[in-house]
């Protein structure tokens, strides 16, 4: 059967017409730059911080997709200071652009939950400044901290001998080094996942899983897709399960965050009022969400299962997520309750109603978002947690 490269890309991935179908397939990794080079020995530096013990590799965990084992990571000096959001993957996340509006008002791109950050580079720098992460109190003592790092004349070669003279100069060729590393290495963009394997006609869906696939396109039961867009861009690149847009979905208060105790603090996430968006947040790539620890911005929830069942029963069931249903959307100000996403599948229906997500659609979406995960992931990723006959007949009751 012949095979013809039609195009291909940085980051490792071959747009292929085999039989004249388009595919996709890895190429070698090409080497390191010398700056990405730099860049990896950086994020793995816990002597750039001021406690000296806090690394970007320490908050975004290789073996868990390069995001975190808790959720809120503590930071600061003497990690005096608790976290306040749930910490992202940065898997895939160089596909991202800086933050656009389209003629509809809707928001996509940015970086954060809040879209504050306009590139990697920029999201790259902020830790190492903030006073609740890495804690240093100016671009120059970071540098100053690099200078001292084993690594300073292999960075002073590849950045220009007189860099320690210009300190903001060396703090941007630092971020400017990490986003080359996360760009450029592989393991931050693998494409290998079963998903990717079954479109490359290479392996085949479980029916649990074919279910599930099924449920997360159809656009009047999980309609998964409506956000985490589940088809291959029109250069080949595979489906990156983010369109990187903002949404708003009530997510419950979290106790386990400090300032939360203040009954008037809210995160408001990217919040343009002449927009209407106050209280949405980064819709992210549902790629390895099997091996997270923690879901949405505020790391309320703690299991796959869980996020999903709060799709499906948040308006049917809100005593279940809030504690009581007066208390429904309790994270959000009243003045922007009103922008909660109610008009998509899943959510919507009447207090008492069956949700449109029954407990063996949840199971089987549980299985089919399994199959996102990187092949360097799975001996990371717990089996999907079935609900049990109690929790089946709670769901299709309605309660």
């Amino acid at each position: 059967m012949q095979q013809r490269i039609v195009q291909w890309w940085p980051m490792g991935i071959a747009c292929v017409v085999l039989g004249g179908m388009l595919w996709w397939k890895q190429l070698p990794a090409a080497p390191l730059s010398p700056a990405a080079q730099l860049g990896k020995l950086i994020f793995h530096d816990t002597s750039l911080s001021a406690s000296g013990q806090q690394s970007c590799a320490t908050c975004h965990v290789a073996s868990l997709g390069h995001a975190s084992a808790r959720g809120l990571e503590a930071g600061g000096a003497s990690f005096q200071h608790p976290g306040e959001r749930n910490v992202p993957s940065l898997r895939y996340l160089s596909f991202n652009q800086g933050l656009q509006w389209d003629e509809e008002g809707k928001a996509s791109g940015g970086f954060f939950w809040d879209g504050r950050a306009d590139s990697l580079q920029a999201q790259a720098g902020e830790p190492f400044l903030n006073p609740h992460e890495m804690a240093n109190t100016s671009r120059a003592e970071v540098v100053q901290r690099l200078q001292a790092s084993n690594y300073a004349a292999r960075f002073s070669e590849v950045f220009g001998h007189g860099i320690w003279r210009r300190p903001d100069q060396a703090f941007d060729a630092m971020t400017s080094a990490l986003a080359s590393y996360q760009t450029q290495d592989p393991v931050f963009r693998r494409f290998d996942s079963l998903f990717d394997r079954v479109m490359q006609g290479q392996a085949q869906f479980s029916a649990q899983q074919e279910r599930g696939w099924r449920l997360f396109q159809d656009e009047e039961k999980g309609n998964c897709a409506a956000c985490h867009s589940a088809q291959a861009a029109a250069d080949g690149t595979p489906a990156l399960f983010t369109d990187f847009s903002y949404d708003n979905l009530g997510v419950p208060r979290h106790t386990a965050i400090l300032v939360n105790a203040k009954a008037t603090h809210f995160d408001r996430g990217l919040c343009k009022p002449q927009q209407n968006v106050c209280g949405a947040f980064k819709v992210p790539s549902l790629r390895n969400v099997a091996v997270r620890r923690a879901f949405f911005h505020n790391a309320r929830f703690d299991n796959l299962h869980d996020a999903l069942a709060f799709y499906a029963s948040r308006d049917t069931d809100p005593a279940k997520w809030y504690g009581k249903a007066s208390a429904k959307f309790n994270d959000v100000p009243k003045a922007y309750q009103r922008l909660v996403n109610t008009s998509e599948a899943p959510y919507g229906g009447k207090l008492g109603e069956s949700p449109k997500l029954n407990a063996q659609d949840i199971d089987d979406l549980e299985a089919f978002l399994h199959t996102l995960t990187d092949a360097d992931l799975l001996t990371t990723v717990a089996a999907p947690r079935a609900a049990t006959a109690p929790q089946r007949a709670e769901v299709h009751a309605g309660r």
